[in-house]
């Protein structure tokens, strides 16, 4: 691993740098409003500043911390949870919705025991990371840590220690109570649930 240790400032320079983070106005996925947009697949397009972000991630992990399998939720969360696991040279796998449920599939196997870090790109609500916590724990897995490269939620609370590589405040409001709205500034959708 690399010893460069960067600030939190110099990390949200690269994610904005990259556009991976934008400021404006826009309607996010779920239909709420909010002045800042995250999408970490545009910093994922440069493997070098993935790599580098998923040392920097580890590098907070407590020194101590064993881990035999990452894993990960589809989609987001795969490409930064294998630079995770590249970085912790651990091996990686990665779950699946199938009719709505968090499964995994092709082949992919939860050891009775093993240490598992899950890591997911952006954390919001939390959902998908408990998810995938408790399918591995239904799979007699221990999830020894969560990982994300951005952490855009107010308060969210895991059952195990949470490890985001940065934390943004990005509030969203109801489109009725957007003060961007209610100034008239255009609004974006950018989500993969909104393409124009």
């Amino acid at each position: 691993m690399a010893d460069i240790r960067m600030t939190d400032e110099e990390i949200r320079e690269l994610l904005v740098s990259t556009g991976a983070i934008r400021h404006g106005h826009f309607k996010l996925t779920s239909g709420r409003h909010s002045d800042t947009y995250i999408q970490c697949a545009r910093v994922l397009e440069y493997p070098t500043l993935t790599m580098l972000l998923a040392e920097e991630a580890v590098a907070k992990l407590p020194k101590d911390l064993k881990v035999d399998i990452v894993a990960s939720p589809a989609l987001g969360g795969i490409l930064f949870g294998f630079a995770v696991a590249s970085a912790l040279d651990a091996t990686m796998i990665f779950s699946e919705r199938v009719d709505g449920a968090m499964v995994f599939r092709r082949s992919f196997e939860v050891p009775d025991g093993a240490r598992i870090l899950v890591v997911e790109d952006v954390v919001t609500t939390g959902g998908s990371v408990r998810e995938i916590c408790d399918l591995i724990e239904a799979d007699k897995g221990e999830v020894v840590g969560v990982v994300s490269m951005i952490d855009r939620a107010d308060s969210i609370c895991f059952d195990v220690p949470y490890y985001p590589l940065l934390r943004i405040k990005a509030p969203s409001w109801q489109p009725e109570d957007c003060n961007l709205c209610q100034q008239g500034i255009e609004i974006s959708s950018p989500g993969s649930r909104n393409l124009k």
